[in-house]
């Protein structure tokens, strides 16, 4: 038997930019309902669901976390997520499991681009939203221009269920416009009040919107409506359920969560407006496919159903091994209970399982459906995998997640720790799919990639506090080429005598630029025997290695055709060895004289801003020496950017777009194409590269 009806759970993520609140009002969650006797305080370090030591120092949500509460006959779990834009995409994986979200919006600052961002997630996975505008108690807080900025960015009409008393010093509570009672705070306590008197007039205007809207979403209750009888309190409830389940309208709460004001009422709209798995069913059907033949399965969210249970999330615990953290789709799921995992093929074995309270562990024995918890020391099982009944096997769709933005060069603090590097890196990767490590084949660098220099930064000190690696971090190296604007024919004679055998390879070779991308070509136009056959590789091999080490600045040559044209050799002295060194001196020679020139790595560019950082932001792009390709408008009143930029330019582009927005902006890109670099820089390039070389040799 479940622990909770189906019906009664509420999975609910909270969800904003970083710093509009998200983490005190689960504080404030937890304590209302009574789960915790003390309102932690995220400046203090002190709160359940911001536990890591990266958080509590960066005073900023990194990982998103679990937390429950019981509220009347409804057991509501909270998923705390970061707003960060380092870290947003573990929120979109989270959104992936849970059946409504609680938008915030700061009654200071409004909504931000990061806020936008996870609005777009939500979009995509169908889930009903509410609004609570926080900070109220805060000085400029505005209620009147929160729900614009509402109606603005994410084109859906706000529908206020409560107003607040004041703002700022003069901010003392609520007025529930359903209940028509005002919740004024005295002391530590909100107690109920009548509505005061000056207020009427404004709580009237507030209370009309929102019969109307209920009235206008039924025919019947609007020809009532029109007769002048106002709705009963049970169809105005039901009224405001169907209009949040539909999304004609997001209803929208106030308050200040670090005063603990409007919290009560907040939980009281999570119950009302935000749906059931049960609920959430009919609006987004839960399918998968079948892994024997791809078809379509549908389950449902009922304890009669196959078991089907889906992995959201993986924790690399130092001390307790890897977590899961896992929603139940359908069946129950046992402690200490065999499943099978139908993404890895592979049977799994379920020991303890527990709910999370922040970093607490709660054991359960049975989870039924809708229900949210963690497992330890699963084997096979990652972030994305499926686990289910084996006679009845289903696999739900993955979260695709953004690719890396930036990338970083590390390197061990101490020689002959790269084993200790390597498995401390796997663990984290487990639990982090936006990082991606890799070794650069040209330079021999480990490179690890990220959504931004703090992600990266971040996941360093995990490294070091978890795990005692500690990992230096510098800008990777970027990856010009080298290639010719014009042509030339040159020989490359290698001739050796010491004595006994002697070395002997001559060679005659034409290059001609190829256009840029075409990569490499060797023509061979060997006649009458110049050359004998099998030396002819030997050569090629040569001029291969020789462009693979560059020629003027030390990096891979492209974009170029060599023809080997004629040559002589020796019958005794003559090798491989001998003409392949031709090959190369002949490349060498023949590389200088024609032109050569410096390509870096262009990436395209997607910039997202306010309207009112475009003119910022194409200037520094122009500095940077971009391209700009293109503005297209965006909702709410942003800007989208195309742009081509060099990739020296954008290594550190992330923490210059936030301060040229007030961190708003946001930005992807991906490589594109080569192109020439201007000669001023390319000869600085050059000279920087040789000095490295000889300071090598010295």
């Amino acid at each position: 038997m479940a622990n909770f009806e189906v019906g009664n759970i509420r999975n609910v993520a909270l969800i904003a930019h970083s710093g509009a609140g998200k983490t005190s009002l689960a504080e404030a969650m937890l304590f209302s309902s009574g789960m915790t006797d003390r309102l932690g305080n995220v400046q203090d370090g002190t709160t359940v669901t911001d536990f890591e030591p990266e958080e509590i120092d960066r005073k900023i949500s990194i990982t998103s976390s679990l937390a429950f509460c019981n509220w009347n006959k409804y057991r509501i779990n909270i998923v705390d997520t970061p707003g960060f834009i380092n870290f947003i995409e573990d929120t979109k994986g989270c959104l992936r499991v849970v059946d409504g979200a609680v938008i915030l919006v700061s009654a200071i600052s409004g909504v931000k681009a990061e806020t936008e961002r996870v609005w777009k997630y939500a979009c995509e996975y169908e889930i009903p939203r509410i609004v609570f505008i926080n900070k109220m108690d805060k000085d400029t807080a505005n209620f009147e221009r929160a729900l614009d900025e509402v109606q603005k960015s994410f084109e859906t009409e706000p529908v206020p269920l409560q107003i607040p008393i004041g703002s700022g010093d003069s901010f003392t509570g609520i007025i529930d416009l359903v209940q028509m009672k005002a919740f004024i705070q005295s002391g530590n306590k909100i107690t109920e009040q009548d509505i005061p008197a000056d207020l009427m007039d404004e709580t009237e205007k507030y209370r009309k919107k929102l019969v109307e809207k209920i009235a206008e979403s039924d025919d019947a209750l609007l020809e009532r409506y029109l007769e002048g009888i106002e709705p009963t309190p049970d169809e105005i409830l039901g009224g405001i359920k169907e209009g949040s389940l539909s999304r004609k309208y997001i209803p929208v709460s106030c308050g200040a969560a670090t005063r603990n004001i409007g919290t009560s009422n907040l939980l009281d709209t999570i119950a009302l407006c935000l749906p059931s798995p049960v609920e959430m069913a009919t609006i987004a059907p839960i399918s998968g496919k079948n892994p024997k033949d791809g078809g379509l399965i549908f389950r449902k969210p009922s304890e009669t159903e196959p078991m089907s249970a889906f992995i959201f999330k993986t924790i690399a615990d130092p001390y307790a091994g890897k977590l899961s953290l896992f929603r139940v789709y359908s069946g129950t799921l046992k402690a200490d209970s065999a499943v099978y995992n139908a993404t890895a093929d592979t049977r799994e074995r379920v020991g303890q399982v527990f709910y999370l309270q922040g970093k607490k562990h709660v054991p359960v024995q049975t989870l039924g459906a809708g229900e949210i918890a963690v497992v330890a020391k699963l084997k096979e099982t990652n972030t994305g995998d499926t686990l289910c009944d084996e006679a009845k096997p289903v696999i739900f769709d993955k979260v695709k997640f953004a690719n890396p933005i930036i990338s970083y060069a590390i390197a061990p603090k101490s020689k002959g720790d790269e084993e200790k590097v390597s498995v401390a890196l796997h663990k984290v990767l487990e639990e982090d799919p936006t990082l991606r490590f890799s070794r650069d084949e040209e330079s021999k660098e480990m490179l690890i990639s990220g959504m931004g220099q703090v992600h990266i930064q971040v996941m360093l000190d995990r490294l070091k506090r978890r795990f005692g690696v500690e990992i230096e971090m510098k800008a990777p190296k970027i990856p010009y080429r080298e290639t010719i604007h014009g042509s030339a024919k040159v020989q490359g004679k290698y001739k050796k005598q010491s004595g006994g055998k002697g070395q002997y390879g001559d060679c005659h070779i034409t290059v001609e630029p190829l256009p840029r991308g075409s990569g490499f070509e060797f023509v061979d136009k060997i006649v009458g025997g110049s050359i004998p056959r099998q030396y002819i590789p030997a050569v090629e091999k040569g001029v291969i290695e020789a462009m693979h080490d560059g020629v003027i600045a030390g990096y891979q040559t492209v974009d170029l055709r060599v023809t080997l044209t004629d040559g002589s050799y020796h019958t005794v002295d003559s090798s491989e060895m001998a003409f392949k060194i031709a090959g190369s001196m002949a490349i060498k020679k023949a590389v200088q004289e024609a032109k050569p020139v410096l390509l870096e790595p262009m990436m395209k560019t997607e910039i997202t801003i306010p309207e009112e950082s475009l003119g910022a932001i194409i200037g520094d792009l122009n500095s940077k020496r971009g391209k700009v390709q293109g503005v297209e408008p965006q909702a709410g009143g942003n800007q989208k950017i195309n742009a081509l930029v060099p990739m020296a330019e954008m290594l550190t582009y992330a923490n210059q777009l936030h301060g040229l927005t007030s961190g708003r902006g946001l930005y992807s890109m991906e490589f594109s194409h080569y192109d020439e670099v201007p000669a001023h820089l390319a000869q600085k390039i050059i000279a920087e590269r040789q000095a490295l070389k000889q300071e090598k040799h010295v």
